[in-house]
Formats: structure tokens, sequence, C-alpha cells
């Protein structure tokens, strides 16, 4: 380019320094570098009429990591001779704005393929292209790009993990060391009359503040996230043992995983320079475990996720989503309140709702047992709107595989052995037998006996009173009995699996309407049979 010119860099995701192609692309042969936040009113405008404070997509901490994410990127990028812009409004005015007033000649940033940044990025991309700016949009959120995979496979998504691991092979860059750092940055232009801010704390964007103790124990940023990485690698007989399903998902003084997802998720920690660092670890212990339940394998199961929801149209709804079976849901708001507010009676799934509430992360295995809950397993509640409190309260809520974990956890996709389901009662029990978990997020419960930690409405009266918690008056009955309501979702998923085999998928909201008012029919004729036999039964 020459002398005299101008870049922008725009991060949203991508909030790091290294591995950063983006970033180094609009360094390269610049005099003048715009390295650009933009407050998006579409995740970050406030709601006040949301179960939990926050904006209208996301819960505080989430906001908050976002926040820390920020600050630790400014300093890093003072540390280069730059500085982030902070400016607030539309994505699309305020770009076009700082494009005209800077004059911008290259402007660069990186791939997104959630669909709001898709539709964004073609209207950004076209001003620039017709005001004859250059544009550098990189794949480096990802370790591949899912539109080549897609290619592969004939235009459409693999979706199974196994046919998708057969195409992907290695990525192209892998076998290249990748920019770990950067040694210096451009400097900052005159921002002229662009209204700059500086990174505002969440009490300035409208939110108030979290109590103490209500905070995630995560903070947000590139150096935690490397500090972490290091951490996690450096034992290496643990990299090499791992496996996800042998997890303890009641551990959370030292949890069982990693917890660097929130940092993939905003890209504070770059998902290619996870996989190298994998590689290189297996390298030097020669054995280890292999995909799917691998460390290397997690990392591919994002790919996947990301792959699939890029090429199937509403992949996060299940009307109009090809690969998503049409199951008549209950719509009943009572459930859904009660286990979003960690009031189900059952307090394994009460205190991992705790957990997510306060940490704004748990572990995978708890996230499977509460999901299930919830659907397949006992509620029968649509899995969108256990979709839509996850999105908001998890600091690694990613839109990709957020959807897919429901879709896989309710049976709607991927994984159809609805019979298979997660005890709500047996299943922590085997991890943490004296329920020190639950005692910890449900302190009501914290003098309970062992014996009935897990099942607090079978204690006697007299232990009740001994624990200072009476069932029923200090914490709640089980909204539903696990052995009938298993029983009940069984048959109704059955009924919906084979309406769904019986029209080739095709099933019309009428065909739902009719299966739900049939299931609903049969439920009333089981409960007057119950009454009948009770009445019976009584002399």
């Amino acid at each position: 380019m020459a002398l005299g010119s101008n870049s922008l860099f725009w991060f949203r995701k991508g909030l790091r320094i290294h591995d950063n192609p983006g970033l180094e692309c609009a360094a390269k042969n610049s005099d003048r570098l715009y390295p650009v936040f933009v407050i998006d009113p579409h995740y970050m405008e406030p709601d006040s009429t949301a179960f939990s404070i926050g904006s209208t997509r996301a819960g505080l901490n989430r906001i908050q990591f976002l926040l820390e994410s920020l600050k630790d990127l400014d300093s890093s990028l003072r540390n280069l001779g730059s500085r982030l812009l902070v400016l607030k409004g539309e994505p699309f005015q305020v770009l076009v704005r700082c494009l005209k007033e800077w004059d911008i000649d290259k402007l660069c940033f990186e791939y997104d393929t959630e669909p709001y940044y898709q539709d964004l990025d073609v209207k950004v991309k076209n001003y620039a292209s017709a005001a004859g700016i250059a544009v550098f949009s990189p794949v480096s959120h990802t370790l591949f790009n899912p539109a080549d995979i897609i290619e592969k496979n004939g235009g459409k998504p693999p979706v199974s993990y196994q046919s998708f691991l057969k195409l992907i092979g290695q990525p192209s860059w892998a076998s290249s060391p990748l920019s770990a750092t950067l040694s210096m940055l451009p400097p900052v232009g005159n921002v002229v009359d662009c209204e700059i801010a500086s990174i505002p704390t969440s009490k300035e964007l409208g939110y108030g503040d979290l109590e103490q103790g209500e905070y995630s124990p995560f903070r947000g940023g590139e150096s935690e996230a490397l500090k972490r990485l290091r951490e996690a690698l450096n034992d290496k007989d643990w990299v090499a043992k791992f496996e996800k399903p042998k997890g303890d998902p009641s551990a959370f003084l030292k949890p069982a995983t990693t917890v660097l997802s929130p940092y993939l998720k905003f890209g504070c920690l770059s998902s290619r320079y996870f996989y190298q660092c994998i590689q290189d670890a297996y390298r030097s212990v020669g054995r280890h475990t292999s995909p799917p339940v691998s460390l290397l394998g997690q990392v591919l199961w994002r790919e996947f996720f990301y792959t699939v929801a890029f090429g199937t149209a509403n992949f996060d709804q299940m009307k109009g989503n090809a690969i998503c079976k049409q199951v008549p849901w209950s719509d009943n708001d009572e459930l859904l309140v009660a286990w979003r507010e960690a009031r189900t009676g059952y307090p394994w799934i009460d205190a991992i709702m705790v957990q997510l509430r306060k940490w704004g992360w748990m572990h995978h295995l708890a996230r499977h047992c509460v999901a299930c809950f919830l659907t397949r397993g006992d509620l029968f509640v649509h899995w969108e709107k256990g979709r839509d409190v996850f999105e908001r309260l998890l600091i690694d809520s990613d839109w990709a595989i957020n959807n897919g974990n429901w879709l896989w956890l309710s049976c709607s996709s991927f994984f159809y052995q609805y019979n298979r389901i997660y005890s709500p009662t047996s299943f922590g029990k085997k991890y943490d037998p004296n329920g020190n978990y639950i005692r910890n997020f449900l302190p009501v419960l914290k003098d309970m006996p062992k014996e009935y930690i897990y099942e607090p409405w079978t204690a006697p009266l007299s232990i009740q009173s001994k624990a200072n918690c009476i069932i029923g008056r200090d914490y709640p009955k089980p909204v539903v009995f696990h052995e009938s309501a298993s029983k009940e979702c069984k048959r109704k998923l059955a009924e919906a699996y084979a309406l769904n085999h019986k029209l080739n998928g095709s099933v019309s909201e009428q065909d739902l309407f009719n299966l739900r008012r049939k299931l609903e029919e049969d439920e009333s004729q089981k409960s007057k049979s119950r009454n009948l036999k009770q009445k019976l039964i009584i002399p």
C-alpha cells in the first residue's frame, strides 16, 4: 500500500494478539492502525424485563467476562504502541462513519459464521468494496472453514461426528508455526470527531453491579486464557489420558476440565493455537487418547457443531430445521421456571442450576443432566426454552455449540437413544456420595444426612427438622416423580419418532397439533384409570 495508508481492524470475537491474522494484515504496510470494538445494542442493550440482570441476550456474568477481556486486550495493545478504540452504536453505521472520517484504505476483521454476523458482514463488505476499501476477513475462529468441509461433502454438512472426522484431514495451516505474538503495531491516527469511549463498567452500561459471591470465578482476557492453557497442558499425563466421559461433574473447587471454553468463545484463546499446543503435548508423551473422547476430540466437536450449524437453515429452532425431529413439546412455563430458578425439588438438578446462575459455567456432564431433565428425561419442556436460559447465563455460550448440544441432549438430532436418560438422583451420587456439591450450592440442605441429600423428601420429618430443612417449606417437593415422568416422556417421544418416520420428517404444524391432542387425551384417560383404581382399593 502507498505511504500514508490507514487500516482499521474491527474486533468482535478474536479478542487477542496471538494468532490473529486479521490484525497482522491490518498492521502490515500501514502507517496508522485503528483497532476498534463496537458496543452493539443488539447484544448489549440492558433489558429490565429479563429473568436475570443483563442485556436482551446475555446475563451479567458473560458481559463482565467480555469487559474484562476488552480491558486485557487494551492493555496488550498499549504495550505494542496502540490502544483499543471503543465506540457505541449499530455496528454498520459506526463503521461507515469511521471508514469515512479516518480515510481508511484497508478494513480487516475475523470471519464469523453466526447468522447475525453473516448478514452484517455482507453489508459492511459491500459498502467497503463500493468505496474502494480493501477488505480482508480470514477464518481464524475455527480450525477449518466450514464452507470448505460442506463443499467436500457434496454441498451438505456432515451430520455425524465420525463422518466429519473422515472429511477434515489436517488443517491447511497446521504444518507451519503460528504467529505467537507481535513486537509492535502502527500508531493510532487522529480519531477526529468520532466519540471514543473508555472501556465501560457494567454499571456504566446500565446493568448495575453483581452482588458479592454472585459472580463467575473465571476472569476474562487473553492473559488469563494463556495462563490457563499453560497450567492445563503442563500436566502431560492428564492431557494424554483425558477422556471426556470420565470427568467429575461435581468437582467445583478444582473443575475437572480446562475451563477454556469461554476463552475460545470470545477468541481470547485461538483454537488453532490450542490445537497446535495439544499436538505438541501428544508428541512428547507418545500414547494418548483419541477423538471423540480426547482433549483434541473436544476441539473437533466444536468444529463439528460449527460446520453443521453453518450449513443448516434454521439450526437454532425446531420448525423448518431439516435435521431436527418434530416433537410436540410441552409449553409448561411453570415447570420451566421451576427448573430455571432451581426449584425442581431434585437437589442435584437444582445445585447445577444455582452454579449456572452464580458462575455462568458448569461441567459438561452437569449440563447434560439438567438439559435431559428439562426435555426428554422428566419435564418434556421444549429444548428451545432451555437453550434460551443457557444462552443467557453461560459465559461460554456459543451459538453453534449451545444449539447443537440442546438438539443432541433432547434427542431432537444427532443422538436418538431416548431411552437412555440421566437419573436426577443416582447420577450425581456416583461422583459425590456425600453430596458436597449440593451442600455448597444449596446451603439449605447443608445439614441433611448423606443418605437423604439426593432425595430429601424421603427423609423422616424428624430428620428434616434436625437438618433445619422441612421439605415443602424450606426446600420444594419434587415437581414431578421421576419414575413415572420419565416413562411418560419416553412414551411421548416414541410416538413422535413414529410420526416423523411415517411422514419421512415432513411433519406439519397440524400433524404436531393432532399428536399433542392425542397424547393429552391418552394422559387424561390414564389419570381417570388411576383414580378409579384408587377408589376401588379404598375400603
